[in-house]
Formats: C-alpha cells, sequence, structure tokens
C-alpha cells in the first residue's frame, strides 16, 4: 500500500509537470499496455521528463497506480441517481461502473487488489454505501452486501475484457468460432460434465443482458434481507 493519500501534495515545481499530468500519463500508458507496461522510465519519457524528476510528486510506481485508479474511477458519472429507488440507484451505478472498467481494462484487476482510498473511490464508495444504508441495512450486512455488488461488478467485467481480448487473438471466425469451438468440446466431453454440457450456454454473447441478469440476483438477495416485504 502506498502513502500518496496521506501526504500533501507537493508545490508544482514546472509548468509541464504535475501530479495531474504524470496521472493522465499513465492512464494512457495503462490504457495500451496495461500494468506490466506501466515503468517509471516509461512514464517519465512519455512526460519528455527526467525520471528522478518524478519522484518530487510520487515516491514510486505504486503511487502512480493508485493514482491512476483514482482518475479511472472518477469517470464512473454519479449524476441523475437522485430520486431513483435504492434498487434502480445501484442498478444504474454499477453499469456505469462496468462501461468505464470496459474502457479501462486495467481497472477492475487494480481495484480489486489495492485500498481504494483516493477522493474519487470513497466518494463513489459513499454513494452504495448511502444507498443501501437508506433501504435498510446497516453493520455487516451492509458491509457485505456492498462487497458482494462490487466483487460482481469487477470480477464480471474483467472476466469479459479477457473474454473480448481472447476473442481478437483467435484467428478467422473470431468469437464465434470460438463459442462454438468451446460449446461442441463440452459436448463431447457430457458424460464427465453433464451439467456444464446441458446448461453452461457458451454461445451466449449478450454480455449486456448477462450483467443485468446477474446484477438482478444479487439485489433479489440483497432485497430479501430488507424489513418489510421485499421489493422489485
Amino acid at each position: 500500500m502506498s502513502a500518496i493519500w496521506f501526504g500533501e501534495q507537493p508545490p508544482e515545481r514546472k509548468p509541464r509537470l504535475s501530479r495531474e499530468r504524470i496521472t493522465e500519463a499513465a492512464v494512457a500508458v495503462l490504457d495500451a499496455d496495461g500494468p506490466e507496461g506501466l515503468s517509471m522510465r516509461r512514464l517519465a519519457a512519455r512526460l519528455d521528463a527526467g525520471v528522478m524528476s518524478l519522484y518530487a510528486y510520487v515516491s514510486g510506481k505504486e503511487d502512480v497506480l493508485d493514482l491512476a485508479v483514482d482518475a479511472a474511477v472518477a469517470r464512473i458519472a454519479t449524476d441523475g441517481l437522485d430520486g431513483l429507488s435504492w434498487r434502480e440507484a445501484v442498478r444504474h451505478y454499477l453499469s456505469r461502473s462496468r462501461t468505464v472498467m470496459l474502457r479501462h481494462p486495467w481497472l477492475p484487476a487494480l481495484m480489486a487488489t489495492r485500498p481504494l482510498l483516493g477522493p474519487h473511490a470513497l466518494a463513489r464508495s459513499e454513494l452504495v454505501y448511502a444507498l443501501l444504508h437508506r433501504a435498510g441495512l446497516d453493520g455487516p450486512r451492509l458491509t457485505v452486501a456492498v462487497g458482494a455488488l462490487t466483487a460482481y461488478a469487477q470480477g464480471f467485467t474483467a472476466a469479459e475484457n479477457m473474454w473480448r481480448g481472447r476473442v481478437g487473438r483467435a484467428g478467422p471466425g473470431g468469437e464465434a468460432e470460438l463459442r462454438r469451438a468451446a460449446q461442441e468440446y463440452l459436448a463431447v466431453r457430457h458424460e464427465a460434465y453433464p451439467t456444464l454440457a446441458a446448461h453452461a450456454d457458451l454461445g451466449n454473447d449478450d454480455f449486456d443482458s448477462s450483467f443485468r441478469l446477474g446484477l438482478d440476483t444479487i439485489l433479489d438477495g440483497i432485497a430479501a434481507q430488507l424489513p418489510g416485504p421485499p421489493s422489485r
């Protein structure tokens, strides 16, 4: 865990270098090459700066990753949720989260493996906690419900990003051919995997509908924990 959020931001020393510019460049590198492609040397080259000059603003790569994650999370829109039911507001917010994580494929894994203590991440956590708290959850049930929703959105989108990336390298036939081959692979092994062969719908390429269905399943479970009659 880096300490980027616990100190004061250093004053801008050069007009062309700042934490904001470092963060913007880091997001661009991550979008192009993922976390493995990000290094302080690569970042400095993109900014046309010396490597050591970056250390006036960050202590190292971990700081840069924290800044980049928070900057990407800031792109999850939170407007237009007032007046919606808790369920509709959560559904809209997580759908927007998925959109941002699809735009930045490196984001789900980094969000899941580091403390999210940046101001934008904390503001969005506060939003989801507040929605479910107003719905009637508190204590451990509230924490577990937020965790379940967060893990679902991050995990689904990470798998979707991986699938889409693999499909992009699938060669002739693309996604349809890969899905057909996977379904046939299970079919000829139905004795070993009877339930998968019968019910794993590998031909379904509608990620949007699948995401909504999975989200509604979790929301149904949360609604069952609320005081009063279940709500849809």
